[in-house]
């Protein structure tokens, strides 16, 4: 399948602004549909480039192009491949199929490399949703991430929608193994869910935007895809083991903001916060009473997601502090003063010595807890703790500023 250069909007979904509509080709020889908004201010505040979940295209994220495009920011949005409209590695066009998710990076750099450097205003700041927040996050891992800045939305970490997580995974192992890889999983078919009725539906409580997502599923046709393949199943359930692992979310160095769903029937929150909890430079909200699809909400908890969006992006840059005073003068001064040395001698500081925070060359001391002793500490007592874990485990690699 070759992706359709046009765009499908619906009476309830116009296009915003003047986009460019294109087609670019990954490194494998996938071509991607990608569309990109120039921002509407002759002071940009940068670009946003929206990552998508699974089985999403790019008109379902019209509105949240023209919230982005109001804030002064360009916008960047493209269909990964095997869905929306960008190519396909099967023949039937509407099997949610990828042979491993490490391919996605093929997506993300073609992307970087035809779309983003060459024409996109810096910096550029990533809004990712479900798998798209998946990817987003492992790429930060790996120290790749092309973005300054980190928003996602309930990231697929961990899923509820599957009950027997250990069970759906050894299954699609076997399934695969037997050469059934392109076939959908069981029970699962060409019906986009999208086009499901609203009543209990897993995505959205707002009625209005889920009809208009309907819309423009029929709209695009083939383009809203339906169940995922045995393959696409089991390389999720691979890519989903590494958040597990103890030191993963210690290493992502990325500025980042989670805002998982209090009511998430797809993707397990708890596993969310948790994995937030031991981020070293980012952080979880969870709204409460929202599905998992944030972004299509109602408007109460729409307005929360952007009031954290906005206090995160586009931020501020690292701050850069000018010397006031002469260092030498300073340091011949503090030897004057012995309660208040540059530099204190190893081993036990002296009964007298002073504890004043934020005296020049003052120590803070650990309260409670010695570095000896927090080494000694188990990860899951350091999660309860004000110790940061990273810090016990002495990896003091810097965190990146954005």
């Amino acid at each position: 399948m070759r992706p359709a250069v046009e765009f499908f909007p619906t009476p309830d979904n116009p296009v915003p602004g003047e986009p460019v509509l294109t087609s670019i080709t990954t490194a494998d020889g996938i071509a991607l549909r990608v569309a990109y908004w120039m921002a509407e201010t002759d002071q940009p505040k940068g670009t946003v480039c929206i990552l998508q979940g699974r089985a999403e295209f790019i008109e379902k994220y019209f509105e949240t192009v023209s919230d982005l495009l109001k804030r002064g920011f360009a916008v960047v949005t493209f269909d990964w491949r095997g869905q929306g409209l960008s190519g396909r590695q099967v023949k039937k066009p509407r099997k949610g199929h990828v042979r491993r998710f490490a391919d996605y990076r093929l997506d993300l750099e073609a992307v970087r490399d035809q779309i983003l450097m060459p024409h996109m205003p810096q910096p550029h700041f990533a809004l990712a949703h479900s798998m798209g927040g998946a990817i987003a996050l492992n790429e930060a891992y790996e120290g790749w991430l092309p973005f300054r800045r980190l928003v996602t939305t309930t990231p697929m970490i961990a899923l509820t929608i599957v009950k027997n997580t250990r069970s759906a995974a050894f299954l699609a192992l076997v399934l695969r193994f037997l050469g059934l890889g392109e076939m959908f999983v069981p029970g699962g078919g060409e019906t986009s869910i999208s086009t499901m009725p609203f009543k209990g539906n897993r995505l959205t409580s707002d009625p209005v935007r889920y009809s208009r997502n309907a819309n423009a599923a029929t709209a695009i046709g083939p383009g809203a895809i339906g169940a995922p393949t045995v393959a696409w199943i089991d390389s999720a359930f691979r890519f989903m083991k590494c958040f597990t692992a103890p030191n993963y979310a210690l290493k992502i160095r990325l500025p980042t903001l989670i805002i998982a769903a209090g009511e998430d029937p797809v993707c397990a929150t708890p596993a969310t916060e948790r994995f937030a909890a031991r981020l070293k430079a980012g952080h979880a909200i969870v709204i409460p009473g929202a599905r998992h699809e944030i972004l299509m909400e109602r408007d109460e908890i729409r307005e929360q997601f952007w009031a954290a969006f906005d206090a995160f992006i586009p931020g501020t840059p690292d701050p850069v502090f000018e010397p006031k005073a002469d260092l030498g003068a300073l340091a011949h001064r503090a030897e004057k003063w012995p309660r208040y040395s540059l530099a204190r001698p190893s081993g036990s500081a002296p009964n007298d010595a002073p504890t004043e925070k934020g005296s020049i060359g003052s120590t803070r001391e650990v309260e409670s807890t010695s570095g000896s002793d927090a080494r000694g500490l188990s990860a899951e007592q350091l999660d309860g703790s004000r110790v940061d874990t990273a810090v016990a485990r002495r990896d003091d690699a810097p965190a990146i500023g954005g």
